[in-house]
């Protein structure tokens, strides 16, 4: 095995204060881990070696041009602990390269093919398949939830129900606080399940026994589901479980920097996807293809370009040919009642959208949940749902990586733009 050195000893190797050891850790230069017992870091003696060799100590600036991100400027100025730099994220969950989405490896969108959401969730936290995880509600939290839920005034938006489920049920876990990895896995299992409990039932009981894609459709729907709509449902949360450093993982990621517990870094979360450009831009796009359903693409996305308003659901920055969850999903909600209808006024969408003479903008996955919320007869809002309920375990995944690292890693320091304090 690698040699691994204490935080003092890479100090005294690297000749600088532990102070910016850390930095070097916060900027990628340096990877770390925690210390046996949870004491502190350890370090690889190679990347130390190498980091020495190459002489990466930051250039001396005239005072007064300390620059976000010196380590060593700071350390000079007696500024504090912060290094302030710019945070490198190393994660083994989530891989987006030439277009494709890779979980620990394996491509999304076949595990969304082969496997329900229970295993993919396994998968993600490095179980494995074949031992899909048991998202259940502990009887206390269920019948807390039932109660909360009547409380509420007629209304309230399925999202923030889901928000009120966080809440509800941190406050009945005693263990919140305990961050080892088990009892964090332990307690997000039962989280998800309780979003799902936290919604009112629309459609008949799919029994104890079934699937949270089950559970969730009942929540949703009005009726029953045929085989291809669950199945359907299924892939939409296996494909929406991770997506490498979107907006709403950084924020759950700086809550688990800052030692949040899981229910406070999924709360941060979903406070995240309550913005039209993440978690909430399903609804949007439902709107948008619905009316494209009545009265045709081209006087619609007219009048989306008239107004100035940007069209819902289409492109993605890290997916310039099309994003495969999308193409995914679609080819999932083509299969279902009425879905060749729906699919194909997307792809009138993106043709109306195009700009002349350019390849067309393609659908991403929030038009796909938007089709597959459309076939199914399920509420616009339920997209954001779904999206809100299948990233629970990405965040909780990252939570875990985060709570390896040294806390408050993710504090940074701004560059002070307003006026200067008065002299005398």
């Amino acid at each position: 095995m690698t040699e691994r050195l204490t935080t003092q000893q890479v100090a005294e190797q690297l000749g600088v204060k532990v102070e910016t050891v850390y930095a070097y850790a916060s900027r990628g230069q340096l990877s770390s881990e925690r210390a046996p017992g949870g004491r502190g870091s350890t370090f690889d003696a190679r990347e130390v070696a190498e980091l020495a060799a190459r002489g990466r100590r930051a250039p001396v600036r005239p005072a007064g041009e300390a620059s976000v991100g010196d380590a060593s400027a700071v350390e000079r100025s007696g500024a504090g602990a912060w290094p302030g730099g710019p945070v490198t994220v190393r994660s083994g969950l989530t891989l987006i390269e030439d277009g494709r989405l890779y979980y620990r490896g394996q491509d999304a969108v076949r595990l969304a093919a082969e496997h329900g959401f229970e295993a993919a969730v396994a998968w993600l936290w490095g179980l494995g398949t074949d031992a899909p995880v048991s998202l259940r509600v502990p009887p206390a939290t269920a019948e807390a939830l039932t109660r909360a839920a009547a409380a509420l005034p007629e209304g309230i938006r399925l999202p923030d129900r889901l928000r009120i489920s966080a809440t509800v049920a941190a406050a009945l876990d005693p263990l919140r606080f305990d961050l080892r990895e088990q009892t964090v896995l332990a307690a997000g299992s039962a989280l998800i399940a309780a979003m799902v409990e936290a919604l009112p039932r629309t459609a008949p009981d799919p029994g104890p026994d079934a699937t949270l894609a089950a559970r969730l459709w009942s929540r949703l729907a009005t009726t029953a589901p045929t085989p291809e709509a669950l199945a359907c449902l299924d892939r939409a949360l296996v494909l929406l479980i991770d997506h490498e450093l979107a907006v709403s993982t950084v924020a759950a990621r700086v809550a688990a920097s800052a030692r949040a517990h899981p229910y406070a870094v999924v709360s941060a979360g979903l406070g995240a996807t309550d913005g039209p450009l993440h978690g909430a831009a399903s609804p949007l796009a439902h709107r948008m293809l619905a009316e494209v359903l009545a009265d045709g693409a081209v006087p619609v996305v007219s009048d989306y370009l008239r107004t100035g308003r940007p069209i819902p659901g289409l492109g993605h920055r890290l997916y310039p040919d099309g994003d495969p969850r999308a193409v995914a999903l679609l080819e999932a909600v083509a299969r279902l009642d009425g879905g060749a209808a729906v699919v194909a006024a997307v792809a009138e969408v993106e043709a109306a959208a195009g700009p002349a003479g350019r390849p067309a903008l393609r659908a991403n996955i929030d038009l796909a949940l938007a089709a597959m919320a459309l076939t199914a007869g399920l509420p616009p809002e339920a997209g954001e749902v779904v999206f809100a309920v299948a990233r629970t375990p990405g965040w909780l995944a990252h939570a875990v990586e985060e709570y390896r690292e040294e806390p408050l890693r993710m504090r940074t320091r701004g560059l002070y733009s307003g006026p200067r304090p008065q002299q005398g």
